[in-house]
Order: structure tokens, then C-alpha cells, then sequence
């Protein structure tokens, strides 16, 4: 089954593209910098976007600033119309249908794409997954890679179905998850990797020249929905769980612990750690501060975490000696 993709699937690490673009109308549908890479990639292969679809314009940040999505503002430099419809009622489907796209390609847009959609390109709609699929089907594959401590993943482009992720597989690119790997620096060599295997799948698929591969539905996993509060540590963990969870939600939600003073409870976000996986000689309570040498480590359920920057909740971030000058307290504290 997804084993066999990989001997159809043509060599994708060298140039894009040495052929001209088919001519074909394309409409593209993503959101985050993910997203804004591929829209990049196939606009350079000279690929005729007739329209960006993105997510609504959001607040974000601690200002709750509006800020536009990548996709939005790459689609406005290339004077590409762009459109951020809330839901695909009747009337957004009839837009839709009025930019006549050949092909639909999808990249992180966060939204299932109902039946009234998927069948209006005649060549259909292609999503670029990052994940090995089947596994990690859904909207967060990056962070549930790395929450799970797996060692390889990848990108999957794909023929979308009704279902989530479930369609059939043209072409996967593996590749190994380095330690200090995060979910920024995967998403980026994903997107570099999903436009090669793009851009190589699409002449076929537009010349009848490959078919895709059905999914083994036996072997799927599920994304879990990341929110905010996945950010909480909890002291019992052991240290390599904590740090998969540090590289799975940076830069957000970001990992975040309590510390209980007179003075009420505060919220510090952890932007930057190290850990060691083994327990000291004296071991201490979960969630218990401590100096070891130059570092300040604190005590999980097994190993410790070594502390390089924290941030305070409504202010930035800075070097956790700089906090520990203003707090010398915090040394000795327990966090919960």
C-alpha cells in the first residue's frame, strides 16, 4: 500500500520543475507560513493562481493585533484576488465555481472542504499533508509528531476525498527528526520538500501519467486539536516528555508551568530549555527549583529540566538569570 508510493514517486530533491507549467487554472486554499511557502513555490513554477482562499483575518499575540494571514499578504503582493470566506455556504461554493479552477491545491487551510467543493475542479483537489500519511491525519501532524517523540515524518501529497486525510496518496518525501527539531523547523523543510513533490506530481496527474495510492486505513492515526492549555507542564512527567512537548508547541501555544507566591500566582512560559534525562545525585520534589553549577534546573518525575529563558505572562522573554536577579525566591520554589 503507502510502501509502494515510494517506488512510483519520481526524484523531488533536485530543481523544481524543468518543464513548463501546464496551463491550467489554479485556486489555492492555505493559511499559516506553511501554507504562504507552497503558494510561493507554485506561483515560481509559473502556475496561473486565479485566487488565494485563506482564513478570516484573527487577533493575536497579547495586543490582540488583526494580523493577515501569509497566504493574504503573498497573494496581495502578486495581485492574486484573495478571499476569506467563513464557511462554504451556497454563495462562496458559487464563487468558487465562477474563477472555474482546473485544480484545487490545498496546504494547512483549516477548514474540510465539503462534497459541494471537492467536485468542482475537474482534476480535482490536491492537499499537501505534512505527515507520513496515514499517520497523523487531521490539522496539527507537525505538533503530534513531535508530542509523540516520533524519529521520522514527512510530506504527503494527496487527492482529496470527503473524508479527513483519508484520500489516496501520489507521492511522500521521508526524512529524519533531529533532536532539536521544533515545529517551526519542520514546517519549513516540509514545505520546501511539498513543493518539489508537487510540482513533479502535477504534470502527471494532469496528463493521466500517474494514478495515487488508496491509504491503509489499518495503520491511520489522529491528530489531537492543539489549544492553549496543552501548554501546561506537569512536574510528574519525566524530562524527555516535557521536552517533546516544548518542541511540539514552540512557538505556540508554548510550554508554561505556576509559580504560587504571596503575592498571587503566576503564569511563566518556558521559551527556551534543555533537559537531562537522568536524576541528580540528590533528587527533589516534582516541580522543585534548584541551582546545578551555572544552570537553574528544575525536578520532573524523572530527569531535570534545565531552565535558558522564561517569560512572565504580559511581559517578553529574557535569560533566566536576568529573572532569577529579580527573583531570587524563585530558586528553592516549587511550580505546579
Amino acid at each position: 500500500m503507502i510502501s509502494d508510493i515510494k517506488k512510483k514517486t519520481v526524484d523531488a530533491k533536485g530543481a523544481v520543475s524543468s518543464h513548463p507549467a501546464p496551463k491550467i487554472r489554479v485556486v489555492f486554499m492555505g493559511t499559516p507560513e506553511f501554507s504562504g511557502e507552497v503558494l510561493e513555490g507554485i506561483v515560481a513554477a509559473g502556475y496561473n493562481v486565479v485566487a488565494a482562499y485563506t482564513r478570516p483575518d484573527k487577533p493575536v499575540g497579547r495586543k490582540q493585533e488583526v494580523v493577515a494571514s501569509a497566504v493574504k499578504r503573498l497573494a496581495s503582493e502578486r495581485h492574486i484576488p484573495v478571499e476569506q470566506p467563513a464557511r462554504f455556504d451556497d454563495e462562496t461554493v458559487k464563487g468558487l465555481r465562477e474563477y472555474e479552477p482546473d485544480l484545487v491545491i490545498v496546504a494547512a487551510y483549516g477548514r474540510i472542504l465539503p462534497e459541494s467543493v471537492l467536485s468542482i475542479p475537474g482534476f480535482g483537489c490536491l492537499n499537501v499533508h505534512a505527515s507520513l500519511l496515514p499517520r497523523w491525519r487531521g490539522a496539527s501532524p507537525v505538533q503530534n509528531a513531535l508530542l509523540a517523540g516520533d524519529t521520522e515524518t514527512g510530506v504527503s501529497i494527496m487527492l482529496m476525498d470527503a473524508g479527513m486525510d483519508t484520500g489516496p496518496v501520489f507521492a511522500q518525501e521521508s526524512f529524519e527528526i533531529a533532536a532539536d527539531d521544533t515545529t517551526d523547523t519542520l514546517l519549513s523543510r516540509m514545505s520546501a520538500a511539498g513543493v518539489r513533490l508537487l510540482i513533479s506530481i502535477i504534470p502527471k496527474w494532469i496528463e493521466k501519467r500517474t494514478e495515487p495510492v488508496e491509504q491503509d486505513d489499518s495503520k491511520a492515526t489522529l491528530c489531537e486539536l492543539i489549544e492553549r492549555e496543552d501548554g501546561r507542564i506537569f512536574w510528574n512527567e519525566t524530562a524527555a516528555n516535557i521536552l517533546n512537548r516544548y518542541r511540539g508547541l514552540h512557538p505556540w501555544p508554548g510550554i508554561f508551568t505556576f509559580w504560587k507566591r504571596d503575592d498571587g500566582l503566576l503564569r511563566l512560559k518556558l521559551t527556551r530549555i534543555t533537559i537531562q534525562k537522568t536524576d541528580p545525585a540528590i533528587k527533589r520534589k516534582f516541580g522543585e527549583v534548584f541551582e546545578s553549577g551555572e544552570k537553574v534546573a528544575i525536578q520532573s518525575g524523572e530527569g531535570i529540566v534545565y531552565v535558558e529563558e522564561i517569560q512572565p505572562e504580559a511581559k517578553g522573554a529574557m535569560p533566566i538569570r536576568d529573572y532569577v536577579n529579580g527573583h531570587p525566591d524563585f530558586i528553592g520554589s516549587i511550580l505546579g
